[in-house]
């Protein structure tokens, strides 16, 4: 008898080309899922499994669902978790189009990706939808505040897709990643300026676990709600922070 924990799950994970897209992608496979990614990336090296799609154009979105669908017959999970962070300043220096941006990837990507994928699931009569907000979609903080605003969106959309899609099989959840190591360039770590540098060492002092994640704590939280294992579990919030909201 198999143990893998998601076996035969057929995946769909953005922003899987790397961070905590890519720890959920390679976790997942190794547990028995086919997993598809999507990212705006080009693959640092062929990779039929990496699909490069923008998450916020509805058309690459529908293409690239359709042809899951299509090559492998079903989509069991999607793992909504493409994002930027935005601009790094107050709301009032935020631009428009900068504001714009940010929603238009986090909310706008993960809404258009569930759009697409939940008729598939209809007709499965199951699935389980696992959207990536952040410990801020639950407090907020100061610096990020269009990124702390998309986030918020993300658990209340969960929250509402949760109730709608439960009578047919469908479990939506939310998870909510504290301060993660994910090593990313537009990482607000990799910020030198002296308000980044002082936004750091209050979230670092703020974790009770005195340290920051790292991305496979947070692919295991999404493995555990794509699985079996949280069958009874649907609008819930699994938050990997450290305690940091524990305050």
């Amino acid at each position: 008898m198999s143990t893998l924990r998601a076996e035969n799950k057929i995946c769909v994970i953005t922003g899987a080309a790397s961070g905590l897209g890519a720890a959920a992608r390679d976790l997942l496979a190794g547990e028995g899922a086919t997993v598809i990614g999507f990212d705006v990336a080009e693959p640092v090296s062929p990779d039929p499994l990496l699909f490069r799609v923008d998450v916020s154009d509805e058309h690459a979105v529908a293409a690239a669902v359709a042809r899951v669908a299509c090559e492998y017959g079903r989509i069991d999970v999607l793992v909504n978790n493409a994002g930027i962070p935005g601009p790094r300043k107050p709301a009032h220096e935020v631009t428009a189009e900068e504001f714009d941006r940010v929603f238009a990837v986090n909310v706008r990507g993960t809404w258009l990706c569930t759009k697409h994928v939940i008729p598939h699931m209809l007709t499965a009569g199951r699935g389980s939808i696992v959207n990536m907000s952040s410990m801020y979609g639950l407090v907020g903080n100061a610096l990020i505040p269009a990124y702390h605003a998309t986030k918020g969106a993300i658990r209340l959309m969960t929250k509402a897709d949760a109730v709608t899609y439960a009578p047919h099989g469908i479990r939506v959840n939310s998870v909510h990643p504290g301060s993660i190591e994910t090593h990313s360039p537009a990482s607000v770590r990799a910020d030198k300026t002296e308000k980044a540098l002082a936004y750091n060492r209050r979230t670092l002092e703020s974790i009770p676990l005195g340290r920051r994640g790292e991305p496979i704590d947070i692919a295991y939280g999404v493995l555990y709600l794509a699985s079996d294992e949280s069958r009874y579990l649907t609008g819930s919030e699994l938050v990997i922070d450290g305690g940091y909201t524990a305050r």
